[in-house]
């Protein structure tokens, strides 16, 4: 081959290169979150360093290849860390505890995921709470993810699913509808639990200053082997409604949602039935966010988890403060009071409870950046 055929296939082969390098793309991107915590646990009091108040730590790798006629492949990896010891963040035997999805997107029609992804009734009632769905300090993820033996039995809303496909339509005079099917799922952290099948939907408006969800979640019974209990215990059906709002004013964000958790009725004999623990249970929430200057925003929400069938109920409070040093880094605090009342046992994410009808009282400083 003589010397100008080799030249113009190495520049061919540069040129195929550079185009296939042009028609793809992957994003490195993460956050460092960790904050000082002061814990009011009813009668005990503690000091602790811990991780994600503001944003839950993460290190993720997001890339799309262009194939052709508006259609692309995308994917999201996205790992959940400790900052405080660089450990996994809540599921040690999962390295993308928090996504983890390959799938197809549309410009016209959409887009199609599988994989380990946010569920919709977690976008349908996201912009509807001031503190974001924090994990941590998020006072509507403790009311959430609250265990108490009135409602051990009743299913909660895990904010994400595995082996699920979610299809995502793009948006059309304001309005995205979501649908997710989940196949059953089994995790051994914190606790060995079984979840069944799952069905989400959501439907979505943005407009004019105006947001407003609703949601619908089915999900088929599990199990969990639950400390101190002699056999695993029956997780029941459960089916999960929502309804979410905000409403932008000048520069408040006034918000609200309402999620409605009903449980079947356990069968006659199973450890369910006996423990009454399969009671249905509601989660209201009110709160507004408020930015106070360009780099200040305040946060502000009430929040009520009240068991039905039952005098268990939590009222609580809590009050946020971020300020921007930079595009990407924020100093924030956040203070909150909870009260539980009958058998409740609703504390901050990480936090259990000291007892039935223990006052929760949070204090935290903290540091978030963005890479």
């Amino acid at each position: 081959m003589c010397s100008k055929t080799k030249y113009l296939l190495g520049v061919s082969l540069l040129v195929a290169a550079g185009s296939a390098a042009a028609q793809s793309s992957v994003t490195v991107y993460g956050v460092a979150d960790t904050f000082i915590q002061f814990l009011g646990n009813g009668a005990k009091h503690s000091w602790s360093e811990r991780s994600g108040g503001n944003t839950g730590s993460s290190f993720g790798l997001r890339g799309s290849e262009d194939l052709g006629n508006g259609l692309k492949a995308v994917f999201t990896l996205e790992n959940g860390y400790n900052i405080n010891n660089g450990g996994f963040f809540v599921d040690s035997t999962a390295l993308f505890y928090r996504q983890a999805w390959v799938g197809l997107n549309h410009a016209d029609y959409g887009s199609l995921t599988f994989g380990r992804q946010y569920q919709p009734t977690f976008w349908a009632i996201y912009p509807s709470d001031p503190f974001r769905g924090d994990e941590v300090l998020s006072p509507l993820a403790a009311a959430a993810v609250a265990t108490d033996m009135k409602t051990i039995a009743t299913q909660a809303a895990q904010g994400r699913s595995s082996n699920s496909m979610v299809y995502q339509s793009p948006v059309v005079g304001g309005l995205k509808l979501y649908a997710m099917y989940g196949f059953a799922a089994t995790t051994t952290t914190p606790i060995p639990q079984t979840t069944g099948n799952i069905l989400d939907l959501a439907l979505t408006y943005s407009g004019y200053g105006l947001y407003a969800g609703l949601a619908y979640q089915n999900q088929h019974a599990g199990a969990e082997s639950v400390p101190g209990l002699p056999v695993a215990l029956n997780l029941l059906a459960t089916e999960r409604f929502t309804a979410a709002l905000a409403y932008r004013i000048g520069i408040v964000n006034l918000q609200a949602n309402y999620t409605y958790n009903r449980s079947k009725d356990a069968p006659a004999g199973s450890l369910a039935a006996r423990l009454g623990a399969a009671h249905s249970y509601g989660i209201a929430e009110v709160g507004a966010t408020i930015q106070a200057t360009s780099v200040d925003t305040i946060e502000i929400a009430g929040i009520e988890r009240d068991v039905r069938g039952a005098h268990d109920n939590t009222p609580g409070v809590q009050i946020g403060v971020d300020h921007l040093l930079s595009k990407r880094t924020t100093i924030y605090a956040r203070a909150g009071y909870m009260k539980n009342n009958g058998s409740a046992m609703m504390s901050w994410p990480g936090v259990t409870a000291s007892g039935p009808q223990a006052t929760q009282t949070m204090v935290a400083l903290g540091l978030s950046h963005r890479f």
